[in-house]
């Protein structure tokens, strides 16, 4: 009797292999998340509490700022016949609900800001971790290729998940309709989610964390753009441009003004698209590489015959990349700036920019406040920078240097130069482009000087929050993400600190709520010295508190 055996089908052979490459792909997710939990054990808190303080906030105050059926229509009508307003912030749909004038200052803000989180998230767990060489060694365990990613985007889409919850409870308990908060927290987690998506694609494009950063923000300020550009559209302008944009999408989602829930299902499958996008990349890349391979550079260079050097020709790409930015927003702001005048024709428009701005020249108020506003964004630059001497530290490249006759006071320095000067270039290139449109667009070159100005005097508070960098990576290296943290707090603290009624001494804590509101109001040098010399006592402390630790990794 013979038996007969027969031979598997090599097609469905073949799909079980795949089938358990596939899978094998995940293994070792779960162990990666509660790994990045740990570490963001600080940032995620801060972070979160940040924002949905804000949102609070803003909704607790803007109810007995808008009391009144009346007085929600006046400033809503205000708001949307300014176009400078409604290129910020966005439009608001329904001039007569209770949160739609209370939130719309909000709401394009703190999209802003759980964009830039969800990009921090993501690249911090993927690119950083493979730049550092730490993924290397985690990939020679029991960890599957996709894990990785898998487990940052799981922390990121999970980030957003509670803020959005978070922001919903809170927003409602202050006050505001329920269907409306819900509305307006799953607007802002859905661009949270979009943005990891997107931070997760740039991710396998560049082969750094700073550039996988740095793509994603040019990214954000693109989109922005796009859905300012279709706001401010008249009937017969390409007001479809709001719908290439997720940031536009978030807004379109018309929290309190008719709920769109729809919306979200187009967020969502935006993000799903390019979250396999990013999947599919990692296929066709190696450990450590990006999707564009790094072009090699010469064997040798006298123009690298030093520490500075070196730090320079780390930092330059970046710092090229975000100086074009602040200028061509310059430009934006300046030709704003210099029509604003003409885009309000009602003293209930003014009042509403008065409030915004915080000052009586309706002009000069606009300025003041956007100057402010790139301040912040210049302090991300600041933050970004300096953690290159921890991202250098973890990646074992600092320690050959100091092996060799240089300190590492000197090392250190030779990073912190860009740090510190790079901020001032940003706020120049945007004070410069500000100031030729202004002048250009008003008719008046003279604006030119007090519009620089403006600009510069934001680099004593951008450079506190930097020294706290230093001081984080000094006395406590694996806190340096505190940074972070402490640009949510000063953004609480001192754009909105008004708005949401805080005692003084509590916006005094910012460094922003000090920089002098100019052209608007006088210049006190006094307090921007203290500014100065705080960041300064940051610094040394930070620098002497690494000379006295070991170097870790």
């Amino acid at each position: 009797m013979s038996t007969v055996v027969s031979r598997p089908d090599p097609g469905t052979a073949s799909a079980a292999r795949e089938g358990a490459a596939v899978t094998g792909g995940f293994v070792g997710t779960g162990a990666l998340v509660r790994l990045a939990l740990r570490r963001d054990r600080v940032l995620l808190p801060g972070w979160i509490a940040g924002i949905v303080l804000l949102a609070v906030g803003s909704a607790a105050a803007a109810a007995d700022l808008y009391s009144t059926v009346e007085s929600r229509v006046a400033s809503a009508t205000a708001a949307n016949n300014t176009t400078a307003l409604v290129a910020l912030y966005g439009r608001v749909y329904d001039p007569s609900s209770e949160g739609g004038i209370s939130m719309v200052k909000t709401g394009g803000l703190g999209a802003v800001m759980i964009a830039l989180l969800s990009i921090i998230v993501v690249v911090r767990h993927t690119r950083a971790e493979e730049e550092s060489g730490r993924l290397e060694l985690v990939g020679a365990t029991v960890v599957g290729r996709y894990a990785p990613l898998t487990s940052a985007l799981i922390v990121a889409i999970g980030t957003n998940a509670v803020l959005a919850l978070l922001t919903a409870v809170g927003v409602a308990g202050a006050g505001m309709p329920m269907a409306g908060s819900f509305a307006f927290g799953l607007a802002w987690g859905g661009v949270g989610i979009a943005f990891a998506g997107i931070a997760a694609t740039t991710a396998q494009v560049s082969s750094t964390a700073r550039g996988a950063t740095s793509l994603a923000a040019i990214v954000l300020g693109f989109v922005y753009v796009l859905r300012a550009v279709g706001d401010t559209a008249g009937p017969d302008g390409p007001t479809w441009m709001s719908w290439l944009s997720p940031i536009g999408w978030g807004q379109q989602f018309r929290p309190y003004s008719g709920d769109r829930w729809w919306v979200l299902l187009v967020l969502l499958g935006f993000a799903a698209v390019v979250v396999m996008g990013a999947f599919a990349l990692v296929e066709r890349r190696d450990i450590g590489a990006g999707l564009v391979a790094d072009r090699l550079g010469p064997a040798g260079s006298t123009r690298l015959g030093s520490t500075l050097a070196l730090a320079w020709r780390l930092h330059r790409g970046s710092l090229f990349g975000w100086t074009a930015a602040f200028a061509g927003l310059g430009l934006v702001l300046g030709n704003i700036a210099g029509n604003v005048g003409g885009f309000v024709d009602s003293p209930s428009a003014r009042e509403m920019v008065a409030k915004l701005g915080g000052t009586d020249a309706l002009t000069d108020a606009f300025i003041s406040a956007e100057m402010g506003v790139m301040g912040l964004v210049a302090s991300i630059y600041g933050i970004q920078a300096a953690l290159r001497l921890r991202t250098e530290e973890t990646g074992q490249r600092a320690e050959p240097l100091l092996a060799a006759a240089v300190s590492r006071t000197r090392w250190a320095w030779s990073h912190l130069a860009i740090a510190f000067g790079g901020p001032v270039l940003l706020v120049a290139a945007t004070g410069a482009g500000a100031g030729l449109s202004h002048g250009a667009s008003s008719g008046d070159m003279s604006r030119f000087g007090p519009v620089f100005a403006s600009a510069l005097l934001q680099v004593p508070a951008v450079w506190v929050l930097t020294g706290i960098v230093v001081l984080a990576f000094g006395a406590a290296p694996r806190l340096v993400a505190t940074g972070w943290v402490a640009l949510v707090v000063f953004l609480l603290l001192g754009q909105l600190g008004p708005l949401l009624e805080l005692d003084q001494w509590a916006m005094d804590l910012s460094p922003y709520t000090h920089i002098p509101r100019f052209p608007a109001g006088d210049v006190d040098p006094v307090p921007l010295v203290w500014l100065v010399l705080i960041a300064a006592a940051l610094v040394a402390a930070g620098l002497t508190a690494f000379r006295r630790r070991d170097i870790t990794t």
